[in-house]
């Protein structure tokens, strides 16, 4: 048996999952990870639900997160008590999550641990932020690799930008999904929609998801077919203003955020069209669990998605491409493109076989440093 090792896992809001793809892609690991002889201190946002000490072997470590109260500074203040906290824990690995409001306190990791970061997507091209913050972005990306003793990337995309240009190796590891195959149809009733008689979308509710032009897409379709949104539209402004943008288009319907994994599935699995507008970052964990749940994917034409589905989805850039897919393609003489997405979840993208690649990194990393 190999040596029991001490990770800690810093940079999500916690687990489990209330919030993401990275909190998602952490409470898999971290329970892995303990299922296979590794100690592992995962740290949760004080304002996560979720306040207890252990979770499935997993330790948890509650920082205090000032966020709510500060906004965005808060994430800087939380990520330093992360950081500070790991000091007393003596760990053999800090695996950090992105990098964004962490790489200021870089300096301040304990010298022993070796310092992992997944370095998540291109943060300074997304749209929400301002020219100040994307200049800040790039020199905190810089940091982040500058501080870090190896690197993972998410995407084929990420790992050539990272290697190239900071000429720094970094490994490729996706995240990992399940099949669905255990579906809920009642789960339906709750949400007043029928079997594939209904479209969707699952994302954070930012510009750079490209949910506005899914759903003036919706609009220009003139279909009546109930279009639902999964995504907290009610803490940015921009959410806000889309839900009042589309509060007389009765078919378009704002579910809010669902961190309920069986209705999620089912939602997916029983759709009709599912939309994914990701442009920005690697391979995005919503978009593998689509193609578990059996879903025929229309994604935003970029390299990220192109990457991962390859021939077996269609494509839009605009309104018009939405509001053409809606009145013509359905799920029911797309089987093809469905069983090879699930084909690429069962031999690419396996969950076990993604934890199991991450597990040997760090054996590896170990063995190297």
């Amino acid at each position: 048996m190999k040596q029991k090792i001490k990770i800690g896992i810093i940079g999500t809001r916690g687990i489990p999952n209330h919030y993401g793809g990275f909190e998602q892609f952490a409470e898999y690991l971290a329970v892995f990870l303990v299922e296979n002889n590794c100690e592992v201190f995962v740290y949760n946002s004080s304002n996560h639900p979720y306040q207890e000490k252990t979770y499935k072997g997993v330790q948890i470590v509650h920082c205090s997160d000032p966020e709510d109260k500060m906004g965005t500074v808060g994430q800087f203040i939380y990520d330093l008590n992360c950081i500070l906290d790991t000091k007393k824990r003596d760990l053999d690995i800090i695996l950090q999550l992105g990098y964004t409001s962490s790489s200021i306190w870089s300096l301040l990791f304990p010298k022993k641990p070796i310092i992992i970061t997944n370095m998540d997507g291109l943060e300074w091209k997304r749209s929400k932020y301002t020219f100040f913050v994307r200049r800040f972005l790039k020199y905190a990306e810089k940091l982040g690799v500058k501080y870090s003793d190896f690197l993972v990337s998410d995407s084929e995309g990420i790992k050539k930008y990272i290697d190239k240009k900071y000429k720094k190796n970094s490994k490729y590891i996706a995240y990992g999904s399940n099949i669905v195959n255990n579906a809920d149809e009642a789960i339906l009733e709750r949400f007043n929609v029928k079997k594939l008689n209904y479209n969707m979308l699952i994302a954070r509710i930012e510009p750079e998801n490209n949910v506005e032009t899914i759903l003036d897409g919706v609009v220009l379709s003139k279909t009546t077919t109930p279009f639902l949104v999964v995504g907290n539209y009610k803490n940015n402004s921009f959410g806000k203003r889309l839900k009042q943008k589309y509060n007389n288009t009765n078919q378009i319907i704002f579910l809010g955020s669902i961190y309920d994994a069986n209705a999620l599935n089912s939602l997916r699995y029983f759709s009709n069209l599912y939309f994914h507008g990701h442009s920005v970052g690697g391979t995005n964990p919503s978009l593998l669990e689509a193609m578990g749940s059996s879903n025929l994917i229309i994604a935003h034409n970029n390299i990220f998605n192109k990457a991962v589905l390859k021939e077996d989805a269609y494509y839009f850039y605009c309104a018009e491409d939405v509001s053409f897919y809606l009145n013509n393609k359905n799920k029911q003489s797309e089987s093809i493109k469905i069983e090879n997405n699930k084909d690429k979840i069962r031999n690419e993208f396996d969950i076990n076989k993604i934890n199991g690649n991450y597990l040997s990194y760090f054996y590896d990393c170990l063995a190297t440093h």
